[in-house]
Order: C-alpha cells, then structure tokens, then sequence
C-alpha cells in the first residue's frame, strides 16, 4: 500500500530537483534580503467556501501590501446550509482545482505559498490513515482469578477505539489479596452542601459534578476502616482545584488528621485524555475528607493551564483504592503531557511492587481469540493483565472532507505516507514547475492531538534507544510498581526519554526530509504542552521555529510557545525564527496598527524576526464585508479590513525591523539548562528568578512573591466574556527583567552534541555563544533533583577547558536504567562536581563553577558586563525599555523599543567600543546622526529620545563607513496651524454622507448627530487650501495631533506618506510650495463603529455581512477621524 504511493511522489520530487537548485545547506552567512523580512500571512480557507474570485482578490491584495506570502491551510467543512452551495469539499476535483488556481495566481503576483501537512491546522491526519496507522496508546484490562480456573480464561478485551485493538502481551501476577476501590465498598458521602447528593462521586453508574466556588469539603465515610494507597480523581473538563485537595482523616468522624495536600502535576490545555491518579502514603481510616481551600493557589500558566481560569472546584469522580499506583503514572507514561516529582518510598515500599521474579509473561498461552489456555499455575489468587495498544482516536479536528485520524508520530513508513496524501497531492496538482516557482516551505501548525505511548515501531525503537525491553516492564505503563518505585520510575523515564526522542526524529525529522527532497523549508510551531516531548529538540530538524503571541487574550497568550521556539531557534542556530502574531480569542473589531505595536516590539525585543499574522480569512465573495471570519477569532488582517490599504505602512514598518533583525546572530550573555525532566521546555523568567534574585532585583522579588501568593485568587476579564486568574504569567510584565541581560533556554541534546569553549564563552551549534551556563535546581518545570552521567562529564569537561558554570543544589537521581558501573561512576563525577557546599565557587582547569543561588545585582564578577543599560532611569522605567542585539561581521545592532506612552529621554550605555552609533527609525524608513555619544570605561553611552510607543535601531557600525546624517531629535517650532475650515468627503459606498462636509472645526465622528457619520466605518477625505510663506530650504513637517486610525497625507497631489503611530508626523520639505498650497488627508478608523450602528437596522438595510458573532453590545462607540491639532512645524536652526 505504501510502496507504489512512494515510488510516484519519489520520482516527482526528482522532477522538482531537476528544475530547481539542488537543496545545500548554507555554510556561509545568512544574508537577509527583502523577501526574506517581508511578513507572511495564515491564509485560511474556510468551511468549503471558495471561489477563484475571491482567492484572486485575496492574492492581489496581498501583494500590494507587501506581504511575502501564505500559509494556506484549509478549515472545517461546510456549514449547513452551506455558505456557497454547492460546497467545494476538500480532496474533491474541484478543491484541487481551486489550489492549482491559487497557485497560478501566486505565481503571477509573486506571491509565495506554505502548505501544510494536512486537511485543517492541527496536526497530520486524514480519512487515509487507517487505526492501525494512526496514534497509539498502551490500553490494559485485568481479571483476577484463583489458579485452579485459569485454564480456557476467556481475558477481557482492553478498552479500544471502535474495533480496533492489538495486544502487546498478558502477565500473571501472584497476589496475596484482591485490590478493592471506594466504588464497591459505597461509602456514605456527605459535603459542605447540606442537601446535595454527592453519592455519584464514588459510583461509576452514576453522573454528575461536584462544585464548590468557596472553602468546602466532600467526606467519605466507610462501615468500617478502609486502606487507601492511591485515589482515581476525574473531571468534566480542566480543573486544577480538583488535584489540590487537601486529604484529612479520622477514626471517629471528630478527629481529623492531615495527610497534606493533593500534588498538582504541571499540566497543558489539552489534559482530557486521561484521569488523574494520586499517590498516598498507605493510610488506613474510617472517614476520608477531602477539603477545597483556594487559598495558595497558584496563578496560571502554560504548564498549568487550568489555573488560568478562576472555576472554583468541580471533581466528578474520587475514587479510592487500596492498591498502589504510582503517582501520575499517566504523564509518566507518556500518554498525556503531564509533569511531577518522582513517587517516594514512603508512598510506595518494596511489599507493595510486583517482583519481577514472580511476574510472568504468559502471552504465548493466549490465542488470537484473548483465550488463555496456562496449564502451569500454583494455587492461590493471580492477577492476569492484557496489556495492549489502541488509537488514540484522536483526528485533525480542525479540517473538513480531509479529516481523519492522526498519523503514528514514531513510524516513518505511516508519516510519509500521511504527507504523500496532502503535501504531496498538492505537488503533484501543481506540477514540478509551478510548486517549484510558488511553494516555499511545508509548515507544521498547531499540535492539538494529544501524547501518544505506543507504536507498531515502538518496541524495537525503545530496545535499540534504552538497551533493554520495554515489554519486561510493561505493567509500570499501568502504575503498577515492579521490583522497588526507583526502578518503576526509572524504566517510566526511559519511556518519555524514547517518545521524546521518537516525536522529534521520526516525525519532524521525517517532515524535515520530506521539505528537503521538495526543496521547500521546514517550519513548525511548539509541540509542548500537549505532546509528551522535550520542548527544544524538535526544533533540530526545523528551518524556522515558530512560536505564537495573542493579542488581548491571556488565557490564551503563549509566552512559553514564544520562548521555546526563540531559545530552540538560537542554540540551534537558525537564522529565522518566526511566530504566529496577534491571534485573538474574541476580535473586538478596534485592531488597528496603532494599538498593534507594542506588542509587535515586545515579541521583536524577545528575539523573533519574522511574523506571520492571523490571520488572513479567505473571502469568497467580493461584494459582502468584512466578510468571511475565523469565527471572529483571530486579527482581522485582510482585504476587507477597512484600513488594510493604508496598513501597509505597518507591514513596511514590520519588513524593515525584520531585516534589521535577520542580521548576524543573536547576542545573548547566559544560557539556562532546561534540565532532564521529562516533558520539558524553556526556561521562565519567574522560575529563573530565585537562583539570580539580586539580577532580577528587590522590587521584582517582592512582587513575585505577591503574584505567588496570589491572596484572593483575584480575576479580570479580558476579553469582556472571559474571566481569568489576574495573576498569570504575563510576559508583559517581563521586559528587561535582568536589567541589562538576555537568556537563552538550551536542552541535554544540543549541550552534548555541540557546546565547545572557545576564549572562555560556550559555543552551540553554528555559532551562538554564552558568556555562562546555568544550572538551576529543582523548580516548578524541574521538580526531580536529576542529572544524566553524560550531562554531568560534560559540565566537568566544558569546565576544566575555561566555562563558567552555575550550579545549585546536588542531584540525587540518574534518570534512567543505567549498569551498576554508570551509577558508580555517576557518584563519582557529580562529586566532583559539586563539592563546593562550603565555598560560593571553585576554579577546575581553566574554568570556574559558581554555586547557586548567585546573589550579586549583575554578572561584572565574572566578567560579563551588562549589555545595554540606562544610567539615569531607575529600575521601573528601565523596565519599560524593551530591547535586542544581534551582531553581524561589521555591525552591533540594538532594536529598542518605549514600551510606554509617555515621551521618554535617556542615556543608553552599550557593551560597544570603537565604533560610531546611528539611528534608524524603521518607521521612517530613514537613517539619522546620534550626536553628543561618548566612550566611556569600555561602552559607548548614547543620548536617545522617544516619543510614545516610539522604537528603532542603534546601529553600531566601523568608524571608517559613518556618514554625516541629519539629527536623530532635532527641535522644532510651530509655523502654522491647520485645524480650521475643511472639505470633508465620506464614502457612499460605505453608507457616508453623499455630498461633502463643509467643516470649521474638527471633530469625532462618533459624536455627531448624524448616523451616517456617526457610525462610519471606512475612509473619508478631509481637503484643505492653504499658504506657505517658508523657505523651501527648512526642513518642514506636519503634524496630525491626534488620529482615529490611519492617515494618508499628499499635498500637491504628491504623496507624503501614511501614519498610523505616534507622532503622527511626516516631513512635507519635498511637496510644500511657496504660495498657494493643497492638502488631502484621507482618515480610516475600523469596523467597530459600523457593525455596532448596522445592528440597530433591519438586515436589509446594512452594509455589513460577516461571520463572525456579534459581540459590541453595550460598547462606546469609538472615536474616530482626524481630530488634531494639525500644525506645519519646522526645524529650528541652531545658532552658531
């Protein structure tokens, strides 16, 4: 089945390889151009609503706006009724056609194209991928019975996903007495809630959901003293409360004693796939009460994304039991992507794990019927476990008529075959030719299909990976303990180690080959938190990481996804790194540029420097706006966006900070070890700080602690539907935290696999380099004290050859089954390592190991000066500076960013010698002097001026290139005043005033008395005559004031340019003439205004159609138009 598919797509991509440069990777420089810093678009193609019109329409639209290119991915399938009728489904002919259309019309335009690796954003899957091809997950049943009736045991069947099961193997396991859970047993169950029954709790016949919004208990009382080792707790849905209880007990009902509090395990989004179990210390009791206190919870964050939402407590199932299980056995497993600290002894001792000498694999006696015929029992009591492997069931849910199971992530045959069906069809349609010319990367989007255990490869891959059988283990994959909990653990280590390992070589480096042979790049976005994985390693096989920011949507923002693919990109040295910019939860129909740009700065200072914005929504129909939607999620970026013309500044403003930030590599001082727990990803700033406090500084330390506390559990809302922990991580709050200093995050495979010492800094792969490493302890993504051998010599290695390593408290634990040799010679190297616990540091060879926590207020001790400060602002203001360096062979290049609305003027010092500093504004587009910079004690300090949200580049470059240029901060003076007597002219199209205004003053259209003003939406001219006695020698701009959105200026019909952020100014020296002079300024505001004013008239009557739900009750409208004052200022001359 899969080899004559292969063979065909083979003898294409030789095609593509023929009419193309053959694929190299690059050993020189990466160079950016133009087309490599333009911004890219999602082109999403919605519910098999499509048109050649409309894709035409979208692609010029594009086009004259300067983006780069589009991420095409199709959406959904077809409403009913369907939007256009009839439908055009995904995978029809007709859908290929639209596709080979698009591309002639990218083609034509210049347009490029990214294409997914399925039907939908989320992930790779299809009606082609059968069960047995798709994601696995180890499933297990089990029946208890006496020796003497084992012969012709008919075995339970393991749940399974429709009829599709594989058994793995059976075990028999003498056991001494039956295991017995709350559910048979029927406690009485009583609660806070007098008179509510809350009996379903502990009876799997029954439904409902136990809710408590204020401080409460659920109690369960047993006729008679019942031991309890481990408890079962299930949700409807996320909830972090429900694995925070605390567990009391007593004997009497009277007397209570506390066993602590429930441990949370660090979770994602999509944490439905399994129950939660919870270890105990084996505790025997008659009444068991389980107590909600909200008190000490914790705000959210990406690795506990249920804290996010203040819900108060909701639990449907709590289940006790007297067998021993180990503590959330399904994270450790791999089955969810879940994280905590290893089960201890005390919870679980030797008299309760299976002995491995006892266990025997009886898989040989079971036939194809799951009849055991074993004739060889001894008497007494066995448990016989089926183990198994099922589909997770999960599909690529977002896709339409293409939608289907989820491929196998570990089987190489299966994923290359899931491409051939999609990427590869949509190849072949375009031809070699045509794909050659227009399709430029094969991108990996959203992963939304859970963790996987299990695979038809998965056996042999774990035995070649770990050198040993997974199989002899197999009941630890049920929470079951074998032989003593360190070996459980252990082994449960090894299999995240080889999932981790498998996701990342097998399905993104088969992806990787895939892109390659097409001779396309490779994107992808995070894996984490959904999928079992270390959160960097994928990015090896990727060309361009990506990450993703939201715009006004905290429970939804991923500062983590931003992180992981910044750090994975740098210390893999990759030259782009990009991220999905501005999805929103709910639009709000307000965006506009202006109110995009600090959060635009804030991700470029973070180190990307290429966005892709969501999103843009192909509309099928030319005459209906705004049109088609994502639902109304996502920025409203596309044609029918009322100022998507003028915009354009906006994206030429993005191309050139883009550019600028492509240059050289990234300057970054530390770098963080993410550990070896497993799943893992980059380092937070909240999570760094207790190691380097006095870096972070008094203040931060104060409010972290109050953020922790989280007293109150306060809420916000935002948006206005959406309630949400006003204490979550928020990168915003985060600029220049390290006053000075960048980190970067770096994983166990790239530090053993590149990192070298070259003149005292630790240098990764291609290039990037760090002045320290950091070894933090144990924290909240790192809660085991663990190091491998091979991390631990390295460390030693990287030390003695002159590295300056961090480290803090003495690891306990080698993850992993390891000879008795490895752990012997593991005691011996961390020894060496961390015997300092009576010194702060201690020098090996060359280099110098520094004991954690570091309580110095920089890094000036071992000799790493801050990068970029600001004398003269104390911390909070310096705070508000948002900043980047990256370094070419003949340039320092700092992107800063005025993350306030306030002018700002400050010295800025910068770790720069012997070179001459320019300033480059990027909205501008223009080059200009820094005058009065001076070099001092090593750095070059430079004066820099800001207005409101204001960003730009200081460049650094050889002495011997500067060129006299004009002032960065010249004073001016007003000349004229331009805020009376204007010809107004709204759009009749748009539903404006037919006739033009005449008006004396300017003024809010929101405010006006009449609707066809006061709910405009689009663009409206104002036109004004007036005389200019100046010289045409002075440098003369004009000035808006104050505008309500965009603003395109010509005088003399000659174009001046557009403004879209502050100062709303321009130079007009060019277009200014003595005399009689005219001037248009042409002003666009958003929708807002027109969809809140249309839903007070009959359909009929509107000008609006789109599908997105209507959200703006009870809005003010918002202020709109030019509203001044508009001044001609000019340059003031210095006097000599």
């Amino acid at each position: 089945m899969f080899q004559k598919k292969h063979l065909f797509l083979l003898l294409f991509l030789v095609g593509i390889l023929s009419a193309q440069e053959t694929y190299k990777k690059e050993t020189t420089t990466f160079q950016p151009t133009i087309e490599s810093s333009r911004p890219w678009v999602y082109w999403y193609w919605m519910k098999s609503a499509y048109s050649k019109v409309g894709i035409t329409a979208d692609l010029e639209a594009m086009k004259q706006a300067g983006i780069g290119g589009a991420f095409l991915m199709t959406i959904k399938g077809p409403d009913n009724p369907p939007l256009i009728d009839p439908p055009v489904l995904q995978l029809s002919p007709e859908f290929w056609d639209l596709v080979h259309w698009a591309f002639t019309e990218a083609d034509r335009l210049g347009v490029k194209i990214a294409f997914h690796p399925a039907d939908g954003f989320a992930v790779a899957g299809g009606p082609w991928i059968t069960p047995e091809m798709s994601m696995q997950k180890v499933v297990w049943a089990d029946t208890i019975v006496n020796g003497n009736s084992i012969k012709t045991l008919k075995l339970e069947v393991p749940k399974h996903y429709k009829d599709y099961y594989k058994d793995i193997a059976t075990f028999a396991i003498p056991i001494k007495e039956n295991f017995t859970t709350s559910d048979k047993n029927h406690p009485k169950i009583t609660s806070t809630l007098a008179n509510f029954d809350a009996s379903f709790l502990s009876n799997g016949k029954k439904e409902g959901e136990f809710k408590l919004y204020e401080k409460g208990w659920v109690e369960y009382e047993f006729d008679k003293p019942f031991l309890c080792k481990s408890i079962q707790i299930e949700t409807k849905g996320n909830n972090y409360q429900a694995h925070r209880l605390i567990v009391e007990v007593s004997d009497d009902g009277m007397n209570f004693k506390s066993l602590g509090r429930l441990t949370t395990p660090r979770q994602g989004w999509q944490d439905t796939d399994a129950f939660y179990t919870h270890s105990i210390v084996p505790t025997k009791a008659k009444y068991f009460r389980f107590i909600y206190d909200p008190e000490g919870t914790e705000p959210g964050a990406e690795d506990l994304d249920p804290a996010k939402w203040n819900q108060g407590l909701k639990v449907a199932k709590i289940y006790l039991s007297n067998e021993a299980l180990i503590d959330n056995y399904q994270g450790k497993s791999g089955a969810i992507w879940r994280l905590s600290p290893q089960t201890s002894a005390e919870k679980i001792s030797n008299s309760d794990c299976v002995e491995s000498s006892k266990m025997i694999n009886v898989s040989e006696f079971v036939d194809k019927n799951g009849v055991l015929n074993w004739k060889e029992p001894s008497a007494g009591n066995w448990r016989i476990i089926r183990f198994g492997h099922t589909s997770t069931g999960h599909e690529n849910a977002t896709g339409g008529a293409g939608k289907g199971l989820e491929v196998d992530k570990f089987n190489t045959e299966a994923i290359r075959f899931q491409l051939d069906h999609w990427f590869g069809e949509m190849l072949r349609i375009a031809g070699p030719e045509l794909a050659s010319k227009v399709v430029k990367i094969l991108h990996m989007d959203s992963w939304e299909c859970g963790s996987q255990n299990w695979s038809s490869v998965f056996r042999d891959e774990f035995k070649n990976r770990r050198g040993y059988d997974i199989v002899d283990y197999l009941p630890v994959m049920a929470g079951i303990p074998i032989d003593n909990i360190e070996t459980s653990e252990k082994v449960l280590y090894d299999v995240r180690k080889t999932i981790s390992e498998l996701v990342a070589d097998n399905f993104f480096g088969t992806l990787a080959d895939i892109a390659k042979k097409a001779n396309v790049k490779f994107s992808s976005e995070n894996v984490a938190p959904t999928m079992m994985s270390d959160g960097l390693l994928h990015f090896k096989y990727v060309d361009y990481p990506s990450g993703e920011f939201w715009l006004k949507s905290p429970t939804h923002d991923k500062p983590n996804d931003m992180l992981d693919a910044i750090s994975g990109g740098h210390i893999y040295g990759k030259d782009i790194i990009q991220a999905e910019a501005f999805t929103e939860l709910r639009m709000d129909w307000d965006e506009h540029p202006g109110n995009l740009k600090t959060l635009a700065d804030r991700n470029y200072a973070l180190g990307i420097n290429r966005f892709f914005y969501h999103v843009f929504v192909h509309n099928p129909w030319i005459d209906r706006k705004p049109g088609m939607t994502l639902d109304g999620i996502g920025t409203f970026f596309q044609r029918d966006q009322t100022w998507w013309k003028p915009g354009k500044a906006f994206f030429d403003y993005c191309q050139r900070v883009q550019f600028q930030l492509q240059k050289g590599k990234p300057v970054t001082d530390l770098a963080v070890f993410i550990g070896e727990d497993l799943p893992s990803r980059s380092v937070l700033p909240d999570r760094l700080l207790p190691f380097i406090p006095n870096v972070f500084g008094e203040a931060r330390i104060e409010s972290e602690k109050a953020r922790l506390a989280n007293e109150g559990q306060p809420s916000a809302r935002m948006p206005k539907e959406v309630k949400y922990s006003k204490n979550s991580t928020d990168l915003s709050e985060w600029i220049n935290a390290m006053n000075g200093y960048q980190y970067d995050s770096f994983n166990s495979d790239v530090f053993l696999n590149t990192a070298k010492v070259v003149n005292g800094k630790v240098v990764f792969a291609d290039g990037t380099s760090y002045g320290a490493l950091l070894f933090p302890g144990s924290h909240k993504m790192a809660p085991n004290k663990m190091i491998s051998l091979a991390v631990a010599k390295k460390i030693l290695d990287l030390v003695k050859e002159g590295a300056t390593v961090f480290i803090d408290e003495n690891p306990t634990i080698q993850p992993g089954i390891h000879s008795k040799e490895d752990e012997k010679e593991w005691r011996k190297v961390v020894n060496e390592i961390w015997n300092i616990s009576n010194e702060n540091s201690r020098n090996i060879g060359k280099g110098r190991l520094i004991k954690l926590p570091y309580l110095g207020t920089d890094f000036n001790e071992i000799g790493i000066q801050q990068d970029v400060f600001f004398p003269k602002l104390n911390r909070a203001d310096s705070e508000k500076i948002a900043w980047t360096h990256r370094k070419s062979e003949t340039e320092d290049i700092y992107f800063i960013s005025n993350q306030k609305e306030g002018k700002r003027q400050f010295e800025a010092s910068f770790r720069v010698i012997g070179k001459t500093p320019e300033w480059y504004n990027p909205v501008t587009d223009k080059t200009s002097a820094l005058p009065n910079w001076k070099e001092e004690n090593g750095r070059t300090i430079v004066p820099v001026s800001l207005v409101e949200n204001e960003s730009g580049f200081v460049i650094f470059k050889e002495k011997s290139k500067a060129v006299a240029k004009e002032n960065q901060n010249p004073s001016f003076e007003i000349a004229q005043t331009l805020d009376e007597n204007w010809e107004l002219q709204f759009d009749p199209a748009f539903h404006g005033p037919k006739e033009p205004i005449k008006i004396d003053r300017l003024f809010d259209w929101s405010t006006s008395e009449n609707d066809s003003i006061k709910y405009y939406s689009g663009t409206a001219s104002y036109t004004k005559e007036f005389k200019w006695k100046g010289k045409r020698k002075d440098k003369i701009l004009l000035n808006l004031g104050t505008i309500a959105n965009l603003a395109e200026v010509s005088i003399n019909g000659k174009d001046c340019g557009t403004l879209w952020t502050f100062p709303y100014q321009l130079d007009i020296s060019d277009a200014l003439k003595k005399g009689k002079n005219t001037i248009r300024i042409k002003i666009t505001n958003t929708w807002a205004n027109r969809l809140m004013g249309d839903e007070k008239l009959p359909k009929e009557e509107r000008l609006t159609w789109t599908t997105a739900p209507f959200r703006l009750e009870g809005n003010p409208l918002l202020k709109a138009g030019l509203l001044g004052p508009v001044t001609i200022i000019k340059e003031k001359k210095e006097k000599k």
